[in-house]
């Protein structure tokens, strides 16, 4: 398969870092074209394109935090000949700019600012493509590991959870979700929706939504107008406490509950999720117009 070329490699780019995040990070202009190898030490590089103007007193890192990347779908409204995550975009498949990011620029930040780095990384991935991945997951000695998918999203993020809670016990408090669908997530996005999650317990990163929402039963004829003021696309990350989606589970198995996202499952135990503002940018990449635009 062709991208199978692509494999081993990562986009030199960094990682958007908008100046609107509360952590007022800035990026220097690097070279869009090109791309680095997953397994090569990155840090240097990528701390000298991280520039930050200001610091957080109340936030020390991703120490107590875990990161689910979901590749396990198959991407059937892409029609294509691969699973959407496995399409090269640019220079890279698009699953690659999660695992960079999380595996070599959110370390790199953190260095940088003397936080702590994401403790564990948990990659959910049909079992058939993952001896293709097996090297990377080595080269990163236990920080990166497989989980597979369920039948459904939330049998995959259950799935990726219970590994989490294997692999690291009580040392991870957090996990943020990620589909690895939205290779356009910026730093600063990850770093708000993971502070308001350890303030609040439960945060997922969104937008307000800009179209016009119209409700129709039968898809032909408009049944009513949905006010928009009150309506938000939500994105990935959502981050959730352990112990809470752990005892959702519980929940949406005892009560045969069906749940399209994960902070849906916080919601369903009644207790709140924390709207965290994020970008425009954060696309899902799910037909191959997206693929265009991102």
């Amino acid at each position: 398969m062709m991208w199978l070329q692509f494999l081993m490699l990562l986009p030199f780019t960094a990682a958007f870092l908008p100046a609107a995040s509360k952590y007022n990070a800035a990026i220097s202009s690097r070279s869009n074209n090109g791309a680095a190898a997953v397994i090569e030490a990155t840090s240097s590089s990528s701390s000298s394109s991280l520039q930050s103007s200001s610091s957080s007193d109340e936030f020390t890192g991703f120490g107590n935090t875990g990161f689910l990347i979901l590749a396990g779908g198959t991407g059937s409204r892409m029609k294509a000949n691969m699973p959407k995550q496995f399409l090269t975009l640019r220079t890279c498949p698009v699953l690659h700019y999660s695992l960079h990011l999380f595996l070599e620029k959110l370390p790199a930040y953190c260095a940088q600012k003397g936080w702590t780095p994401p403790a564990q990384v948990v990659l959910v991935m049909d079992p058939k493509y993952q001896p293709e991945y097996q090297p990377i997951v080595d080269a990163y000695g236990g920080k990166l590991a497989f989980a597979n998918p369920g039948e459904e999203r939330q049998g995959s993020v259950e799935n990726g959870l219970n590994k989490l809670v294997e692999l690291t016990g009580e040392e991870v408090e957090y996990i943020a979700v990620h589909d690895s669908a939205r290779p356009l997530v910026t730093i600063p996005e990850i770093l708000d929706v993971v502070s308001d999650a350890q303030s609040v317990g439960a945060a997922v990163l969104g937008v307000p939504c800009k179209a016009t929402i119209k409700e129709s039963d039968d898809g032909v004829t408009v049944q009513r107008t949905i006010p928009r003021a009150r309506l938000w696309e939500v994105h990935t990350p959502q981050v959730v406490k352990v112990e809470a989606l752990l005892r959702g589970f519980d929940k949406v198995a005892r009560d045969n509950l069906e749940v399209t996202d994960d902070v849906s499952i916080i919601e369903a135990l009644g207790e709140p999720v924390k709207l965290t503002l994020g970008e425009y940018t954060n696309l899902k990449i799910t037909t191959p117009e997206d693929m265009d635009v991102a």
